[in-house]
């Protein structure tokens, strides 16, 4: 097992009985479907987040836009966009949140995070998932019912051409008797993290991802999720999560729910992250769209106040 403690992204996220935290793109709160990603003001937000102390950034995958669905997600493609962010960026953490492997080639996805990884000198977290908007596999012409088998079909595909030179290679997708992938990893391996379960086992994904991504949940729901993660992976495996923030301006304002999460001052957001960190977690990514505050003014207020508790690992 490659625990990647040389692996610039993972070590400065992941640490056995510490949490840190991260930002999920855009940096912005906004109302309906589109945000605005302004490309100039998301580069100094982000180079604003390196600063200050958070572990990563992370991006969402939304191959297709489903007004049905709503949201549109991070408006660009992740790997064009978090190419942009690496060379904006010198040592945070660049997450995916999640590569739809059901609708992407195996082969392309390996080269594009080879790539991406070697551009960023070592700090991609690649999460992957099987999707969850229903158009998007009538489009792409995928069976539905076929999507859990594609995934382990991805992992188990990327896994051997990140190692191997000119693997033999068979699967429902590949069928790889000569040529070879390039770059390869300087670790022969990338970390994969898998989103919820995406059509597998609890044991599955123990064995054959680095770490798990998971929904924003109660702290005691967690503390059992996380137990029953330990236990699958025979020790340590990193667990992060996502949670929607409002930011209140008042440090002492109590919780109050929102969509994936919930509003509230400073003071209890730090002792809700405590309890998650004593529940096992090891990342929280942050998402801003639901907040009313502007996006640098709350960024900020984390780099004073709460990021002190859970600062990025050093390498």
């Amino acid at each position: 097992m490659n625990n990647f403690q040389s692996h610039q992204g993972f070590a400065r996220t992941f640490k056995e009985n510490k949490l840190t935290l991260g930002l999920t793109f855009p940096l912005e709160s906004y109302a309906g479907s589109f945000p605005t990603m302004d490309l100039d003001e998301q580069m100094i937000l982000a180079k604003k987040a390196e600063g200050l102390g958070f572990a990563s950034l992370f991006v969402r995958d939304s191959p297709l836009y489903d007004s049905n669905f709503g949201d549109v997600g991070a408006l660009y493609d992740p790997w064009v966009f978090l190419s942009y962010v690496a060379a904006h960026t010198d040592r945070i953490a660049l997450g995916t949140s999640s590569i739809v492997t059901t609708l992407r080639h195996p082969l392309h996805v390996a080269k594009s995070a080879a790539s991406l990884d070697k551009i960023s000198n070592q700090r991609l977290l690649l999460g992957v998932a099987t999707g969850d908007r229903p158009i998007e596999f009538l489009v792409f012409k995928v069976d539905v019912n076929e999507k859990a088998a594609l995934f382990r079909e991805s992992i188990v595909v990327m896994k051997k051409v990140w190692k191997e030179a000119f693997p033999q290679i068979q699967t429902e997708r590949v069928d790889m008797l000569q040529g070879d992938i390039v770059p390869k990893p300087i670790l022969s391996a990338i970390p994969i993290l898998g989103t919820g379960y995406s059509g597998q086992t609890i044991e599955w994904l123990a064995e054959h991802t680095d770490g798990w991504l998971f929904y924003s949940q109660g702290v005691n729901e967690q503390r059992e999720l996380v137990k029953k993660w330990r236990q699958a992976a025979g020790g340590f495996k990193p667990f992060a999560q996502a949670l929607a923030i409002d930011l209140s301006e008042n440090p002492n304002e109590a919780p109050k729910p929102i969509k994936g999460g919930f509003r509230s001052g400073y003071r209890f957001l730090i002792d809700y992250l405590h309890a998650y960190e004593d529940a096992g977690v090891n990342h929280v990514m942050f998402g801003l769209k639901n907040g009313t505050r502007p996006a640098a003014e709350v960024i900020q207020e984390f780099g004073e106040y709460v990021l002190p508790h859970f600062p990025a690992n050093k390498l």
